[in-house]
């Protein structure tokens, strides 16, 4: 039997989608479903690629809406677990197991939209974001969009390197730069980064930013907040993040951010 990878070991222990339906979750969920359904407006009968689906929470609630799904997923626990739940709701959803940088089973300009929700998180060098970038503009078609998620550096600083009181180490250890920028090691399983960094894997990709958004905001810093809330003050902390999340001056510091791409050039 293959042995897994390190990956594949965090992710068949990781629930991603008790995180998603978190307060803090949600928010991020719920945002991200918002631009998807503005860039899907208009499209006749969409097809939607979901590279790095995780266990499909996307997948699965598109495919409730009754959109044409595909999900691509490294971890096979992660696959096994879209198609129980697809076979379970009566919904055809087609998953393969793959990689994020060689999509090898799908065509050309298959896609109206591209997810790559996970990915990003976890590819460690910049050729190989590159690489997941190319690869989601190979199979979309000319007029689609791609939307691709980041967890944002500054988010890790604040909350892991001082929140948490591990600074000292980190400054030890080289895990920051001068200019405290975190220096993970390419096997790491995450990475952060600026938005200068996303900058650069468009413009190698051959990619063009329509607007890039906060996708949760400040909700992972003030998780017990948001807890303690009511349903009423929670509706109001959502009205307040979507009316915001679109302000350069709340980006960087956003637990998770979404590009939002279309083809710059071929």
């Amino acid at each position: 039997m293959k042995e897994m990878t390190p990956l594949e070991r965090y992710y068949n222990k990781f629930n991603e989608d008790k995180r998603l339906n978190t307060r803090h979750g949600q928010v991020e969920f719920i945002t991200s479903l918002k631009y998807i359904h503005e860039y899907l407006k208009g499209k006749d009968n969409p097809r939607i690629l979901d590279v790095g689906a995780g266990t499909g929470r996307y997948s699965i609630e598109l495919a409730k809406e009754g959109y044409e799904v595909t999900a691509v997923e490294l971890v096979q626990h992660n696959a096994g677990r879209i198609k129980q739940k697809a076979e379970r709701l009566g919904l055809n959803v087609k998953v393969y197991k793959g990689n994020a940088i060689n999509l090898k089973k799908l065509q050309n300009e298959e896609f109206d939209m591209v997810l790559v929700f996970g990915p990003m998180y976890h590819l460690g060098k910049t050729e190989d974001r590159v690489l997941a970038l190319k690869e989601a503009k190979r199979v979309l078609k000319p007029d689609g969009v791609i939307l691709a998620a980041y967890i944002m550096n500054e988010y890790s600083v604040i909350s892991y390197a001082f929140k948490e009181n591990n600074i000292n180490q980190c400054i030890k250890d080289g895990r920051l730069s001068s200019d405290f920028h975190t220096t993970a090691s390419e096997d790491e399983l995450y990475h952060f980064v600026r938005l200068e960094d996303m900058e650069l894997f468009n413009e190698l990709a051959g990619l063009k930013r329509i607007k890039v958004i906060a996708a949760d905001g400040p909700a992972n810093y003030i998780r017990p907040v948001l807890n303690g809330l009511d349903e009423e003050g929670f509706k109001h902390f959502l009205e307040y993040h979507l009316a915001t999340c679109e302000r350069p001056d709340l980006m960087g510091a956003s637990g998770h951010t979404v590009d939002i791409l279309m083809k710059d050039r071929i």
